[in-house]
This record gives C-alpha cells, structure tokens and sequence, in this order.
C-alpha cells in the first residue's frame, strides 16, 4: 500500500508539472501571437502613410523633376541624378545650380514632412552621398573605397549645411525640429544604381537622396528582435 501511494504522489507531481510546462507554452504562444499582430497592424499603418507620402512628394514636386533631373521612388526616396548639376568632379563643393534647386526644393520638403499629418511620426530625416565605384588615378580598391567614402561623406555634410542654413521662415521655424531628426551619411558606392543589363550606371550612381525613416520602422525592429 505504501508502495502504490508513493506511486501516485510522484504521478500527481509529474501531471502537476507538465500542466505548468503547457501553461507556460500556451502563454508563451498567445504573447507571440500578439507580438504578430502587433507587428502586422503596425506594418499596414506603416504602408498606408508611405502611399500617403508617396502621393503627397508627388503632388507637390511632380512638375519640378524633370527640370531638376530628380525623381521619387514607390519607397518615397527623393533622388537628384544629375551629377555634373549637383558638384564639380571629384568635388564636394555645391554648384551653383543646385543651391538654387535647394533654395526651392527643401522649404517646401520641410514643409510638407512637419505637417501634423507626418511630423510625430518621423524618426529622422536623412541625406544620403552616394558615388561610382571609380577614382581617377588610384592604383588600389582601397584607396577608391576611402577616397569615395570621404567625398560621398562631406557631400552629404555640405548638402546638409547649406539646406539647415536656407534664410526661410519655415527652416528657421522648425530648426529645432530639424537638429533632432536631419542626418547625412556618405555611403560610397554602397549601394550602385545598376542599368538593366546588370552593369553600373555611373551617371545615376553618383547622386543624393533624401529618405524619411518613421517610428513605425523602429518599432517593428524592437518587436522582431524581442521574438527572436
């Protein structure tokens, strides 16, 4: 008899048990499944503002790319392409045609990014230097790399400089906006922009972008980083 209730006790432990382990896998699974849906309703809010956004640039600045040599991409990416109208080669200093793109183009970028429709929403607002994978007269793929690096980098820098420092009530309304949120990066020849035979377009490669990244992106790496 003493035998079979020392049986029991250990079997009504390891039953016990395993409804705790179950508890603790049903639990965990109803958290992951929020996490997803989480992640789910913030990727559509997400897509739906970038339509907005899209249409939005495109309203306000469709008659100006053309003369601009610029163009938005579905990703809202606003890309000047013109190299020999943005800086001299080889040079990070501003030509004069594209300060007075700038003059017209960034009050009016600003103006429409710090309406209440997206301003809470951005995370930061970046300009972005990108060059070809070419550098007259090097003799390593080192030193291209650096010597594109350090352009694309102080490209960006100046384009950044000159637009914070526009003489516009709406710069100089939303400056302490713009010193948390306006960033420049000097990508190099990081990411080519490529002809349809597969080959660079050196033109193209050589440009500046302005991008928008939003909360709802950081938001969603936090989320996919707490499920893994």
């Amino acid at each position: 008899m003493k035998v079979n209730t020392e049986w029991i006790s250990i079997s009504d432990m390891m039953s016990g048990l395993m409804m705790v382990f179950l508890f603790i896998a049903i639990a965990f699974m109803v958290q992951v499944q929020d996490e997803q849906q989480a992640v789910k309703e913030i990727a559509m809010t997400y897509q739906k503002s970038q339509k907005s956004l899209n249409m939005d640039l495109k309203k306000e600045f469709n008659k100006d790319l053309e003369r601009w040599g610029a163009e938005i991409t579905d990703n809202n990416i606003f890309r000047f392409n013109s190299p020999e109208v943005l800086f001299a080669s080889g040079s990070s200093n501003i030509s004069n045609e594209f300060k007075s793109i700038l003059n017209d183009f960034f009050p009016r970028y600003i103006k429409l990014l710090s309406t209440k429709k997206y301003k809470d929403e951005i995370d930061e607002i970046r300009i972005e230097g990108h060059t070809s994978n070419a550098w007259n007269g090097a003799k390593s793929k080192q030193i291209i790399y650096l010597k594109n690096m350090k352009l694309s980098q102080e490209r960006a820098n100046n384009v950044l400089k000159f637009c914070y420092s526009i003489k516009n009530l709406i710069i100089q309304e939303d400056r302490i906006w713009l010193e948390s949120h306006f960033r420049a990066n000097g990508m190099a020849f990081s990411k080519l922009i490529l002809k349809d035979n597969g080959k660079q377009d050196y033109q193209k490669s050589r440009r500046v972008e302005f991008k928008v990244l939003t909360k709802a992106q950081e938001k969603i790496y936090k989320i996919v980083e707490q499920l893994q």
